[in-house]
């Protein structure tokens, strides 16, 4: 099989993880949310204490981070030493701190130097913001997602609540996600845009179904 690489980049809950998942199992490929990863460090950050402004601390704790990828029964978890953290990099603390340590550029060195030893091994489907831009600009094929702010804070909700996570209304998350988009594609290193070479595609109406069906067409004509 040629070995492919597809890029996914998008603004938050533009559907980047959803499609890519199941880009990945249509394709026997593997997927890469390295989102999560960014999440993880998140994460690893706010239980040691560690403040974005210390960058000796922010530097130990990437040096030590023990980070994996496991799949059980067809799902893929998020591993921080032997501790499953799926469920909790999602928290809300997580989601709202996570754009100001991604921008960290130590952090986006550590993890973009990760995620490209992976996709250098196999055949991956990676979503991100800047995974055609960065992370992988000689990608097979790069995507990148758009769709209506009130479309995605519906999705985040409507994800919450399956979750059990009720401690944020519907505004709520709408704020937080035009805050996100804002701070995401004017930071420093690594703003969130389209690569030059990208197809654009708006998820905003579309079912998960036709969308699939699109992105496969084009990516097999690539293959």
């Amino acid at each position: 099989m040629t070995h492919l690489t597809i890029a996914i980049d998008g603004p938050a809950s533009s559907g980047k993880s959803t499609v890519a998942k199941l880009l990945a199992g249509q394709l026997g490929i593997t997927y890469i949310d390295t989102g999560a990863m960014y999440r993880a460090v998140t994460l690893a950050a706010q239980r040691q204490g560690v403040s974005v402004d210390d960058q000796a601390a922010l530097e130990n704790l990437l040096a030590q981070l023990d980070l994996s990828f496991r799949r059980q029964d067809g799902v893929q978890h998020v591993y921080l030493g032997e501790e499953d953290v799926s469920s909790a990099i999602r928290s809300v603390a997580v989601t709202q701190a996570v754009s100001e340590v991604s921008a960290q550029p130590l952090v986006r060195e550590a993890l973009v130097a990760m995620q490209q030893a992976m996709a250098a091994k196999e055949s991956v489907v990676m979503d991100g913001r800047d995974i055609g831009t960065v992370v992988l600009p000689n990608a097979s094929i790069k995507f990148f997602f758009v769709a209506d702010v009130a479309v995605r804070a519906a999705r985040r909700y409507k994800e919450n609540i399956e979750r059990g996570m009720t401690d944020q209304t519907l505004a709520e998350i709408e704020a937080d996600i035009e805050a996100r988009d804002l701070y995401d594609s004017t930071r420093e290193h690594s703003p969130l845009k389209q690569a030059e070479d990208a197809i654009l595609v708006d998820t905003s109406h579309e079912t998960l179904d036709s969308l699939l069906a699109k992105l496969t067409e084009m990516i097999q004509k690539r293959m």
